[in-house]
């Protein structure tokens, strides 16, 4: 009799997880001032909010709990008013996935990022998506136990 990997069934089991569960999302918008000097049309909070919302919206296991908007704010910095209202959300149990267009706009601190991403949400059960950078915490291609 063969033996079934592990690994293979934890990945079968979060994908039905997955495909059942309906997260509580919270789209996670941001533009610096700049961001504002550089600006492309693609980077502005009314491209970013629709291309979040649009995304949202192909995704019925996704539903949207609330949209934070951090206008003017750098990224370099993680004390910005809607990051600490979406980071509130999130450790209430109100939010248990973020959807960001990109890496960049959640954050420029690439250590303070991979701290949030490897593991701040994992312990708090939270699903992170950047749209662009084809990144799903969920994705088992993503995941370290993959």
């Amino acid at each position: 009799m063969a033996r079934k990997s592990r690994r293979q069934s934890v990945i079968a089991q979060k994908e039905t997880v997955t495909q059942e569960k309906v997260f509580k999302t919270g789209l996670y918008v941001r533009l610096s001032i700049e961001d504002v000097r550089d600006r492309k049309d693609s980077d502005s909070i009314e491209n970013q909010t629709y291309l979040l919302k649009q995304f949202v919206e192909e995704r019925p296991f996704l539903q949207i709990y609330s949209i934070y908007t951090d206008n003017g704010e750098k990224g370099t910095n993680f004390d910005r008013p809607e990051f600490n209202r979406l980071m509130d959300d999130v450790k209430a149990g109100r939010v248990n996935c973020i959807v960001v267009k990109d890496l960049s706009r959640f954050g420029r601190d690439y250590l303070e990022t991979g701290n949030y991403l490897e593991k701040i949400f994992p312990f708090l059960g939270v699903r992170f998506i950047s749209i662009n950078d084809n990144y799903d915490s969920f994705n088992p291609e993503n995941s370290n136990e993959a």
